[in-house]
């Protein structure tokens, strides 16, 4: 692994001045760096971060894909990782018009780890720095503790996925003196949208309430809101208590809670432990945005280096070579789902509907497919619009708002459905669905969407972890229960119980002749309690 040359270099800069005058925004310093196939294998299972820290698993994946490599050999394009400076790693045998592309690509990607507020928590520190400095501890507490390090990693790292990524992020959108009560969030969040599942215009005057109330009143403006309230609502109090939500603590955070409540993690021999815990939550937390924003990220990329190398001058001859790389990049599937394709695609259609007008409420209330499709009031603020999309949206955000059936009639998509052909012992693949809600939801649900697990501290025996899973369509994936729970036991240093739901019993076809995957509603779920107590692990129905 080397810095790319001068001349390569002078191709870098020569994008950043073209990419700068289009409206992205970047800084100055970058870090290139040419690699082989074979290193990029290496820096893959690391997440292309260098120094972080070394575990086991990394080098099991190391072997895996080298493995792959043997059989179908591939040559990866570019990778670029959200540091400061950003790092970049490009294959050693690209030619210099692939790199004017990939370049492009590449620093779309970092103005959207500069501009996403998604990433907001990673852009005040160097985390390659950082991670370093993790891996040293990490290499010493080894030296002195031998394997029980890696044990105490993999247990916190089997729950990892379970940080507080958006109470995290929202510190550094919030003011100390602008946080809301737990009693508040309470009220807004549970209480009202799934107690008493108030519809959205009765949710909107009580939120036009409490402000009203705090014009008023001041610093008695939330005690006279919920006078109203508890009046209204004499359960709301009792309903409150009962939820747990009066503590203080971060109940979707379990690593977080097991740092400042377990007493195993205090005593003087354990110490060690906490440093570890903190390090893997800390890489998750990076990470976490990464992840919630891999279809926009890769579609920003995707249409800024298709738009800014047709418009380079430096690419005359290659056009065509331009087009079979963009296309097996950008193809879309018939079946699947490809982030980059389904990405830029997405974000042309914003840019052309908002130049058009038609982000807007009366566009929306015509029904009539002719006048629909011949609807131009000529704004023409698609671009500034697509920037205002890239700086505040999350994947999730961005299909729901904008995957619609114009865009489903505009590209032909569809869900394909599965069926068992009972006589011909086949199964059968169709065209289940053209709606676009139905489309969207499948899109929704391939999301990364971890468990919501809370700390329950009024239910369980005394010393005990008591977790609760909301349930939200999906049960835990059984194989992996016990194992967690271990690891989770021995962090916690008493019991541990998990409530959560498993499906109980599947309709029967009402066909013989052709069967369909079992639908949501023909599964019944039950409720059980799992139960970890000295490495034993037992289940009862609640």
């Amino acid at each position: 692994m080397e810095l790319i040359n001068q001349h390569t270099k002078r191709i870098m800069e020569g994008c950043k001045e073209r990419a700068r005058a289009s409206g992205l925004s970047f800084t100055d310093e970058s870090l290139e760096y040419v690699v082989t196939n074979r290193d990029l294998l290496e820096l893959s299972p690391k997440v292309m971060i260098p120094t972080l820290y070394d575990y086991w698993v990394h080098d099991v994946e190391v072997l895996r894909e080298k493995g792959k490599y043997e059989l179908y050999p591939h040559n990866p394009y570019e990778t670029v990782i959200n540091t400061r400076p950003p790092i970049s790693f490009y294959n050693d045998n690209n030619p210099d018009w692939l790199n004017v592309m990939i370049f492009y690509h590449v620093l779309a990607h970092i103005d959207f780890f500069q501009n996403n507020l998604y990433f907001r928590q990673t852009w005040d520190y160097d985390f390659t720095g950082q991670a370093l400095s993790d891996k040293r501890v990490i290499a010493k507490l080894r030296a002195e503790k031998g394997h029980w390090v890696d044990y105490v990693i993999e247990f916190a790292r089997g729950i990892d996925n379970l940080v507080d990524f958006h109470g995290d992020l929202a510190d550094f959108f919030t003011p100390p003196e602008a946080e809301c009560s737990s009693r508040l969030d309470y009220y807004f969040d549970v209480f009202l949208q799934t107690e008493k599942m108030l519809s959205v215009s009765e949710y909107i005057k009580e939120v036009n309430r409490y402000n009203e109330c705090l014009k008023a009143f001041g610093d008695q403006g939330e005690k006279t809101f919920f006078g109203e309230a508890e009046r209204r609502y004499p359960e709301l109090e009792t309903h409150f208590s009962r939820s747990g939500e009066a503590q203080s603590a971060r109940k979707s955070d379990l690593l977080r809670f097991m740092l400042d409540n377990s007493e195993f993690l205090a005593r003087d021999e354990n110490i060690w432990m906490r440093s570890i815990l903190e390090i893997v939550r800390k890489t998750s937390l990076f990470f976490q945005p990464q992840i919630r924003t891999k279809i926009m990220n890769e579609g920003w990329a995707s249409y800024w280096h298709e738009r800014l190398f047709l418009q380079d001058d430096r690419i005359k001859g290659h056009e065509i070579d331009f087009a079979r790389v963009h296309a097996g990049v950008t193809s879309m599937p018939r079946v699947g789902m490809n982030p980059y394709a389904l990405g830029m695609r997405l974000f042309n259609h914003v840019l052309e509907q908002a130049d058009k007008g038609r982000l807007s409420f009366a566009f929306q209330r015509i029904l009539d497919a002719d006048r629909r499709k011949h609807f131009d009031t000529g704004a023409a603020t698609g671009r500034d619009f697509i920037f205002t999309v890239r700086e505040n949206l999350c994947d999730y955000l961005f299909l729901k708002n904008y995957l619609d059936q114009d865009f489903m009639d505009q590209h032909k998509l569809f869900i394909a459905g599965k069926r068992l052909d009972q006589q011909r012992k086949v199964w059968q693949y169709y065209v289940k669905s053209r709606k676009a809600r139905d489309y969207q939801q499948m899109m929704l649900n391939s999301l990364y969407h971890p468990p919501v697990i809370n700390v329950d501290l009024t239910k369980g025996i005394e010393g005990s972890l008591y977790l609760n899973h909301k349930f939200e369509g999906k049960q835990l994936v059984q194989e992996y229960i016990a194992n967690t729970m271990v690891g989770i036991e021995y962090l916690w240093g008493n019991p541990v119980l998990l409530e959560t739901s498993e499906a109980k019993a599947v309709a029967a076809p009402s066909s013989s002749a052709r069967q369909e995957e079992p639908r949501e509603e023909e599964i019944t779920w039950q409720r059980v309690l799992y139960s970890m107590n000295a490495k034993v692990l037992s289940k009862k129905n609640l």
